[in-house]
C-alpha cells in the first residue's frame, strides 16, 4: 500500500511540475512558432505519461521499461525547446529508480542530471557553480536514499518471510512428518489408525498450503479467518483457557498472538517432548497476556543459545515487538518451561 500511494504522489508531481513549467513558458515568452511546438511536446509528454500511470499495474516489467524510454526521449526534446521543463527531473528519475537495473540507473541518472545542469545554464544570465553542483547533489542524494530505503526494504520483507516460514510452513512440514512416521509404525498392527494418521497428514498440508498462499500475500493466519482469537487458539491446541472478559483486538496483534503461540507450541512438541501444554489467554484492563505452560524436558533459560538454534524465540520477541509487546521465557531443566507473551492495548 506504501508504495501505490508513493507512486501515486510522484505521478502527481510529475504533471504539477509540467503544469508549472507549461505556465511559465507561456507567461515569461511570446505565444511565437517555439512557445507553441514546445507547448504540444508537453501536451505529448503529458498523454505519454498518462498512459504508463493508467496501465502501469497491467504492462509487464519489459513494457514499462520501453514507455519510460519513450518519456525519456520526450522530455530531453522538450528541454532543449524549454530548459524551464527541466524541473520534471525529479519525478523521472523516481521511475528510473523503480524500472532499472541500477547500472541502468546510474546511466539514467547521468542523463538526467546533465540535462539538468544545461538547462540551468541555459535559464541563467550568467554562470554559478551552483547551477552545476546543485543537480548533481540533488541526483545523488535522491539515488542513494532510495538505493538504501529499497535495501532496508528487502530485509524487512526477507525477515518477515523467514518468520512465517519458520512458524507456518517449517512446523507444519514437521507435524506431517511426525503423523506419517506414526503411521509407518502402525501400518501393519493397526491400519485404520494408520489411515487416520495420513489423514490427519493431509489435512495438514492443506491447511499449510493455506498458510503460505496467504503469507506470500501478506494476509493475516489463516486460522484466524473467520474465527474469534480464542476459537483460533482452540484450533492449535486443547487445553486453553480464557480468562477475563474478552474485547475487540487490532488484527496486527491477533495474527502476532497466533504466531506466538505456533512457535511456542511448536517448540513443546519438537524439543521440549511435552505431554502437556496449557495455553491461557487473558484480558486485562490495558494490555493482553499469552501464556504457555508445558511439562517438558526444560532447559537453562540462562545458558547461552547453541548456534543454529533460539530462532523460534528470537522471531517471537521480533514479532511482539512490531506491536510494542514484550516476552518473558521462564524454563529450567526437567521442569518444563513457561512463555508468556504481554501487548498493551
Amino acid at each position: 500500500m506504501e508504495r501505490v500511494w508513493l507512486n501515486r504522489a510522484m505521478h502527481a508531481g510529475f504533471y504539477l511540475l509540467l503544469a508549472a513549467s507549461a505556465s511559465r513558458l507561456v507567461v515569461r515568452h511570446e505565444l511565437d512558432a517555439k512557445t507553441v511546438l514546445s507547448l504540444g511536446v508537453a501536451a505529448a509528454l503529458a498523454v505519454v505519461y498518462g498512459v504508463g500511470v493508467v496501465w502501469w499495474e497491467r504492462l509487464s516489467h519489459r513494457w514499462l521499461v520501453a514507455w519510460l524510454v519513450v518519456v525519456l526521449a520526450c522530455w530531453l526534446v522538450l528541454v532543449e525547446l524549454a530548459p524551464s521543463f527541466s524541473w520534471c527531473a525529479i519525478p523521472l528519475l523516481y521511475l528510473c529508480l523503480r524500472l532499472l537495473s541500477l547500472r541502468m540507473t546510474v546511466v539514467a541518472t547521468a542523463v538526467l542530471t546533465l540535462a539538468v545542469i544545461v538547462a540551468q545554464i541555459a535559464l541563467s544570465d550568467r554562470f554559478d557553480p551552483s547551477q552545476v553542483l546543485a543537480p548533481i547533489a540533488v541526483a545523488a542524494m535522491t539515488v542513494v536514499i532510495f538505493w538504501e530505503l529499497r535495501r532496508a526494504g528487502m530485509i524487512q520483507e526477507r525477515e518477515r518471510l523467514s518468520r512465517e516460514i519458520h512458524d507456518t510452513l517449517a512446523q507444519g512440514l514437521s507435524s506431517q512428518r511426525m503423523l506419517l512416521q506414526a503411521a509407518q509404525r502402525v501400518w501393519a498392527s493397526n491400519p485404520a489408525r494408520a489411515l487416520a494418521y495420513v489423514r490427519q497428514a493431509e489435512q495438514a498440508a492443506g491447511e499449510n498450503l493455506e498458510e503460505a498462499r496467504r503469507f506470500v500475500r501478506d494476509l493475516g493466519p489463516a486460522v484466524l479467518h473467520d474465527r474469534s482469537l480464542p476459537e483460533a487458539l482452540r484450533r492449535l491446541t486443547d487445553e486453553v483457557h480464557v480468562e477475563g472478559e474478552e474485547y475487540a483486538l487490532g488484527e496486527q496483534v491477533q495474527a502476532v498472538l497466533i504466531r506466538v503461540a505456533q512457535g511456542a507450541l511448536a517448540n513443546a512438541r519438537e524439543h521440549a517432548r511435552a505431554s502437556r501444554v496449557v495455553v491461557t489467554l487473558s484480558y486485562l484492563p490495558g494490555e493482553v497476556t499469552l501464556d504457555i505452560v508445558d511439562d517438558g524436558v526444560g532447559f537453562d533459560s540462562a545458558a547461552p543459545v547453541p548456534e543454529g538454534r533460539g530462532y523460534g524465540l528470537r522471531a517471537m520477541r521480533d514479532r511482539l515487538a512490531e506491536v510494542g509487546g514484550t516476552l518473558v521465557v521462564e524454563s529450567l531443566p526437567g521442569e518444563g518451561t513457561a512463555v508468556a507473551a504481554r501487548i498493551p492495548v
